[in-house]
Formats: structure tokens, C-alpha cells, sequence
């Protein structure tokens, strides 16, 4: 609940006749506001520190030619000879050979231990800044789909939050299709109105009583009728795409391509149903069947060569259908998990359980001779997508592996063979595949992997974006539908970044929309199985 009143204002003329979202607020300035200064803020600390005081001399002679002193326990580092002793004398003491020998005959430099003490310096440090953030205000949902449907067009509500003690947001401003709004203290309300397709673009700040305020924050707001067959009462889908949004979440990667799911909620194969029941299914997966039958699970024995082709290379129809009911309880076994895993990482569940059974019909202790492993068939390629373009998986899952000092550095910046066990373990650690486990599984690594297969997703949608902003120069929401951008996503996933960067190239110097089906027709001989890849998994 928020104490402080609230105020709203009428509507302007000129934007009701544009037929774009409007606001209200109290005091509407009669000139649009000028841009926020921004965060300004840092303070002073006295720290203690340990210096340490070396001196570097020559063997011969022992002559004194640098001295240093150090904000650390322990010898120089390389880079602190260089900066304190001169590149001449940094030059010789990392080219020298080490002193293996009686010290009399050593030869270059050395450095001694001449003082340690305790000293204090003032350290300058950043405080947190202050920062908006976006809900909606008067929205009765209508609906749980991914976006939020209101039975009545709401408001859009802004907070501004101050994390200093003792300070507060002193005021809210902005502006809403270029028309400016203000409002005294830390909330703000905004009327909206019915939006085109692509919506209006906010831009908004706040002031603080520390003297500064937050930096310039954006959003999109769409604001389109629902058609749920009642003329008489519309409801209203509101889409917002904001780093700030803190409401219903939108469809996953719309943010990250700048681009609005289509009006309603995506199309079924990127969805996420609420119900559990509606992810489920009953293809008769002829791989999974005879996985289920070598490991017993399925007793085919009254069939001809127990259920299995001549040569055993897979089952026979009579095989099939007596795995029929093993496989279609196998194949949903995983359906809780995918949806949880969805709701918590925005993948769309339908195109999860989808891409399973494309890679590995849903029998996780699969491990291919080219190295795909698992549910989804990872790859040490797809590891490296997943450990670089996905970062917050990464600090998560790098310290299971090596020291936290390491993995602060970040993937890019780790030694290469560091990266390279990051990527063995990644792999590992979705391959099922159990000699000593009943149907020769370990379920639990194989329940694990569902959640590594969504953040590998991720990483491939945000690095799809950034394919297609490094070849055409724009915001993949400029060109690209949000399905498109799935599908390309997949691309991205099945046959690399690669692929997808030379079909988009191709396509616009042939002026070609970047339309998946345009595209497609560009991929390279080598990538052309994505083609079919991507029509299975979106249903087509």
C-alpha cells in the first residue's frame, strides 16, 4: 500500500486525436522536462591496509636500482615492477633466467624484504544508486496468459525507490509519447489509452532528496483490445517492455530483442500453458521404444526378433506398439519440470518439451559419437554459447567447478583451459547415463539438465539478438517478428551463430525481408538441416 495521495489529470487533445497511450499526472509542466543529471554519489572511507616496502638490486654489487612499496602482503607483481621501477628495469627482470646457482655467481637483478607496516588511506566508493520501477495499477485480470489482460484499460503505476537511509525520491518525471508528466514524491500514476500494435515508448526518471536522481529509464507500453467474444465488454492487452517492469512477465527474449510477442500471446508452440495436462502427448517415438524395451522396461518377447528390425537397428511396428503405453508415460514423465523450469526462466515450456523431442525423444542417457549429450544433445560448442551469453548462469554454475577468485574473472577472461573443463563439466553434468543405475539412467542428473537446456536457450536467444544487430545494424525488434526471432534462435542453437550470420546476410544484400521463410532459403548447404530442424520443433 502507498500513503501518499495520488492525483490524475485529464487527457491532452492532441494525443486523443493521434489515438495513442496518453498520461496523467499531477502538475503536468507546460514544457517537456529536461533530461535527469543522473546518479551522482559516492563517499569517502578510511580503509587499513598492510604496505610492504621492497628494494630491487643488482647481484653485482648489490646495487639499489628500484624501490617500491606495495598495498599488499607479499612481493611485487609484474605489473607493479613495470609501473614503479620503469619498463627498461621491468624488461630485464622478467626476461632473466632464475638463480639456481651459488648466489656469488648470480647474475641480473633480485629484490629484499626491507619494511612491512600498517597505514591507512581514504578510499573513494560508489553508493547505490536510485532507480523506477513499472507495474500496473487498476488492472482485474481477465486472464493468465504471459501478458496481461485487464478487464478495463489500467494505469501504469511508477515507484521510484531510494536505497540510501535517510533519503527520499522527491519527485517522478517523464514523458509518454513525447508528452511530459511530474508528480511530487515516489509515485507516480499515468493514464493510458489504446496504443497501435507497436505500442508508445516512456522514458522516466526520479529525483532524490540526495541531490541527484536516477539515470534516463525507458519502456515500451503496447495497449491492444482483447477479442474474447463479447463486443459490449473488451478486455485489454498490456504489454510492457522495460527493464523496470515488475509485473506480469512478458514472453522470454522480448526484452532482449526489443520486439512484442504477437497481441493475444504467442503462438502455441511458444507458450506455456497453466495446466500441466496441456503439455502432454502420445507420439509413438520409435527411439525411446526401444530404449525402453533393451532396458526391460517393455517386454516385446512375443514379437518377431522381440521387437527389434533385422540387425537390431530399431523396433518393429509389433515392438512399437507394444511399448506404446511405456512410451507415451516416458515421454511426460519430465512435464512438471519443463513447466516449473518455464515459469522460472520465461522459456517457453511447449518449445522445451518440443525441442526434447526433436534431440533425443525424451531418453536422456543419450551420448552421440559427435559428442551430443543429453536431453537436448549438448555439445561442447553449445556449452562455450551457454557459458559466454548467458552470465548470470555462469556465476552461478562456475563456482560447482572452480574457485570463486576464477570465476569472478568472468568466461572470456579465464585461461583457456580453465574454459575448456567449464565445458567438460557443463556436458557432464547433463548426461544421464548411469552403468550402475537401474535402466542405466541417473533421473536426477537427467531432471537437472531440463533447467541447463532453458538457460542454453536463453543464451542462444541473446545471442541470436546480437547476430542479427551486428548484420543489419537495427534492433531485431525493428525487422524481425518475435516468432521469427524464435525460430532463428533455434537455428542458432542446432547449426551455430555462423549459419544464422550468413543466411541474414545474404538475405538483406538480396533485399529479401528477414522473414523466417526469406531467410531460411539463404542457409548455407552445411545448415540446411536447421531448416527441418526449426519446422518440427515450431509444429509446422
Amino acid at each position: 500500500m502507498h500513503t501518499r495521495p495520488r492525483w490524475t489529470f485529464g487527457l491532452r487533445t492532441l494525443l486523443l486525436l493521434l489515438g495513442l497511450a496518453l498520461l496523467s499526472a499531477t502538475s503536468v509542466r507546460a514544457a517537456a522536462p529536461a533530461p535527469p543529471p543522473g546518479p551522482d554519489r559516492f563517499t569517502v572511507i578510511t580503509v587499513d591496509y598492510t604496505a610492504t616496502e621492497w628494494w630491487m638490486a643488482t647481484y653485482e654489487r648489490n646495487k639499489i636500482v628500484c624501490q617500491m612499496v606495495v598495498e599488499h602482503e607479499g612481493p611485487p607483481t609484474i605489473d607493479e615492477v613495470y609501473v614503479l621501477c620503469g619498463e627498461d628495469v621491468g624488461d630485464d627482470w622478467i626476461e632473466q633466467d632464475a638463480c639456481t646457482q651459488p648466489i656469488d655467481d648470480c647474475t641480473g637483478l633480485y629484490i629484499f624484504l626491507v619494511d612491512t607496516r600498517l597505514e591507512k588511506k581514504e578510499v573513494a566508493i560508489a553508493l547505490p544508486e536510485p532507480t523506477v520501477w513499472l507495474s500496473l495499477e487498476d488492472c482485474d485480470p481477465v486472464s493468465s496468459l504471459a501478458t496481461s489482460v485487464c478487464e478495463t484499460i489500467p494505469k501504469l503505476l511508477l515507484i521510484g525507490q531510494e536505497p540510501l537511509a535517510n533519503q527520499v525520491i522527491t519527485r517522478v518525471e517523464g514523458r509518454l509519447n513525447n508528452e511530459p508528466f511530474e508528480c511530487e514524491g515516489e509515485t507516480c500514476i499515468v493514464e493510458l489509452q489504446p496504443t497501435d500494435e507497436n505500442g508508445v515508448l516512456v522514458e522516466f526518471w526520479a529525483y532524490s532528496s540526495y541531490g541527484d536522481s536516477t539515470v534516463k529509464l525507458t519502456a515500451q507500453v503496447r495497449v491492444t483490445e482483447a477479442d474474447f467474444g463479447n463486443p459490449d465488454h473488451p478486455s485489454w492487452f498490456v504489454d510492457v517492455l522495460s527493464s523496470q517492469w515488475t509485473g506480469q512477465p512478458l514472453a522470454s527474449c522480448a526484452e532482449t530483442w526489443d520486439v512484442f510477442p504477437p497481441v493475444g500471446g504467442p503462438p502455441g508452440w511458444l507458450s506455456t500453458p497453466n495446466d500441466i495436462r496441456d503439455l502432454a502427448s502420445t507420439v509413438p517415438y520409435s527411439y525411446l521404444a526401444e530404449n525402453l524395451i533393451r532396458q526391460g522396461v517393455v517386454d516385446a518377447s512375443s514379437c518377431p526378433l522381440g521387437g527389434y528390425l533385422p540387425g537390431g537397428a530399431g523396433v518393429n511396428s509389433c515392438g512399437l506398439e507394444a511399448a506404446r503405453p511405456a512410451v507415451t508415460e516416458w515421454q511426460n514423465r519430465f512435464d512438471s519440470l519443463i513447466l516449473a523450469t518455464a515459469q522460472e526462466t520465461g522459456v517457453p515450456a511447449q518449445m522445451l518439451k518440443n525441442l526434447f523431442a526433436r534431440e533425443s525423444q525424451f531418453w536422456p542417457g543419450v551420448v552421440s559419437p559427435t559428442g551430443d549429450t543429453g536431453l537436448g544433445q549438448l555439445t561442447e560448442q553449445g556449452a562455450d554459447t551457454t557459458l559466454l551469453w548467458n552470465p548470470s548462469f555462469f556465476d552461478s554454475f562456475c563456482p560447482l567447478v572452480l574457485s570463486q577468485d576464477t570465476c569472478d574473472q568472468g568466461y572470456l577472461h579465464i585461461e583457456p583451459e580453465m574454459q575448456e573443463l567449464l565445458r567438460y563439466a557443463l556436458v557432464n553434468s547433463v548426461d544421464a547415463t548411469c552403468a550402475d543405475c537401474p535402466l542405466g539412467l541417473d533421473l536426477n542428473r537427467a531432471e537437472y539438465s531440463v533447467g541447463v537446456f532453458a538457460h542454453t536457450l536463453m543464451a542462444n536467444c541473446e545471442q541470436a539478438g546480437m547476430v542479427v544487430r551486428n548484420y543489419t545494424d537495427a534492433s531485431p525488434g525493428e525487422l524481425i517478428t518475435y516468432e521469427d526471432m524464435w525460430k532463428f534462435t533455434l537455428v542458432n542453437y542446432n547449426a551455430g551463430g555462423g549459419c544464422l550470420a550468413s543466411a541474414l546476410q545474404d538475405a538483406s544484400d538480396a533485399g529479401q525481408p528477414l522473414t523466417w521463410d526469406a531467410v531460411s532459403q539463404y542457409l548455407a548447404p552445411a545448415c540446411r538441416g536447421a531448416i527441418d530442424y526449426v519446422e518440427d520443433i515450431s509444429g509446422n
